[in-house]
């Protein structure tokens, strides 16, 4: 019989409960089922119990065997966040873009002329495989210290079939060999590449007819996502690419109106995306018609501040009734971050979202928009044991302190794989891996 862990007397238990079916819309976005005073009882890889410290007691009661206890006084006690909008695999870094930006250059200007994601492409081609997952296991250990144990990750910074074929597997190799598990989305097409520039539709086609196939054929990934945006891929092509992903049976997301309003937030409706993601620009018939179809918006509050922009209207689309959650988009142009928890700041701060609705956007709205609501999102008995220990009296204190990292405790499937805010070295059943070592962290492990 496995051990127990009882997590003993948080100041709040936030459950975020009740949503597994379906993700929070509206008023029940600010429903996070808060239990004062609550406790936790893991068993293995999963929730036994959540509820009042004094119904953990009597639960304890009736079991035999060991039972390790956790004091979780003056801590808060939330579900594992989940990031479902990453592109968390690449080689190289921009941040001379930072200045150019500052001197007046725009988005799109600096990928016109050959910066932006193309410059990235150019250096992740470059990189070998172990490259990639060195320099990608340093930013999961980094989500992983900031309380997220699951993330989405997308290719689109190869842009040719070879190169998007290594990104994914390699984000297939992190999620087999690091606590954080990481669900992959293809990408390619996220740009038009150099050697394409005069065909775009035959990189299209490309796409459609050699990338996908072979992704789908090596189960490398569940989704596929288009960049939809003027300059980059029409709604026409962005609606081929997609209608192609799901006859190879990938689910469709998209990246919908971030930069103007180009019809994203229809075509997502339209194609029956599972989430629409950035929509700073998007239209109010946008809006209303994600609403009807149940598209899930993924808004980046982290991308509009480094871009210098305006968020995306939360309000308008929790008012009508579109589910809402939230992600770092970490990448290395326009949100170079593994801090969902400041992205959890923002969306207060800059998007007008309340603590409430905040926390549930970044769980159980998050785990839903990769798939995932059944097995994480919430503490609830049967789920996944992905819980985080916050330092702080009270889950508003999350979102009062600003850029602060008040994680003390991360538990994966019922492993604690974060104590004191520092990653262990290694936990039960795991193998110690010297390869991946950070400033200020010890050696990681593999699953």
């Amino acid at each position: 019989m496995a051990e127990l862990l009882y997590l003993k007397e948080a100041e709040q238990v936030v459950t975020v409960a009740g949503a597994s079916d379906k993700p929070k819309v509206g008023e029940d976005l600010s429903e996070i089922g808060v239990i004062e005073r609550g406790s936790v009882i893991v068993e293995g890889e999963k929730i036994a119990f959540a509820g009042t410290d004094a119904d953990a007691r009597h639960y304890l009661q009736k079991r035999s065997g060991k039972v390790k206890t956790i004091e979780a006084t003056g801590k808060i006690l939330t579900p594992g966040l989940v990031d479902p909008h990453t592109h968390l695999v690449f080689a190289g870094s921009r941040e001379q873009e930072l200045t150019m930006r500052l001197k007046g250059k725009s988005y799109m200007s600096i990928l016109q002329a050959g910066g932006g994601i193309l410059s990235t492409t150019k250096s992740t081609r470059a990189a070998t495989a172990d490259q990639l997952a060195h320099e990608s296991r340093l930013r999961l250990d980094r989500f992983l210290k900031h309380g997220v144990t699951t993330v989405e990750a997308k290719s689109g910074y190869g842009l040719a079939t070879d190169a998007e074929l290594k990104q994914l597997r390699v984000a297939q190799q992190l999620n087999n060999n690091h606590p954080v598990d990481v669900v992959s989305t293809f990408m390619g097409a996220h740009a038009i590449p150099p050697e394409w520039k005069q065909d775009p539709d035959g990189f299209v086609q490309l796409v459609a007819e050699e990338m996908i196939p072979q992704v789908a054929a090596e189960n490398l990934a569940e989704f596929c996502d288009v960049f939809c945006e003027e300059g980059v891929f029409t709604v026409a092509q962005s609606q081929y690419i997609l209608e192609e992903g799901k006859k190879h049976g990938l689910k469709p997301k998209i990246h919908a109106d971030e930069l103007v309003s180009f019809g994203g937030a229809e075509l997502a409706a339209k194609v029956g995306a599972v989430s629409a993601d950035h929509l700073l620009k998007a239209s109010p018939t946008g809006i209303e018609q994600m609403a009807e179809a149940g598209v899930i918006a993924v808004l980046l509050p982290g991308t509009a501040f480094f871009l210098m922009t305006e968020p995306a209207n939360a309000r308008a689309m929790i008012e009508a009734g579109v589910p809402v959650a939230l992600s770092t988009d970490r990448n290395p142009g326009s949100s170079p971050t593994e801090s969902l928890p400041f992205i959890m700041n923002l969306a207060c701060l800059t998007m007008k979202m309340t603590p409430e609705e905040v926390l549930a956007a970044s769980t159980i709205n998050a785990a839903h928009a990769i798939g995932r609501a059944k097995d994480i999102g919430s503490i609830e008995a049967g789920k996944n044991a992905d819980l985080v220990l916050f330092d702080a009296p009270n889950y508003q204190t999350l979102q009062y302190n600003y850029a602060v990292n008040r994680v003390d405790t991360v538990m994966k499937a019922g492993k604690i794989v974060v104590e004191g805010g520092v990653l262990l070295e290694k936990t039960d059943n795991q193998r110690c891996s010297l390869a991946t070592e950070d400033r200020g962290t010890r050696p990681i492990w593999q699953k």
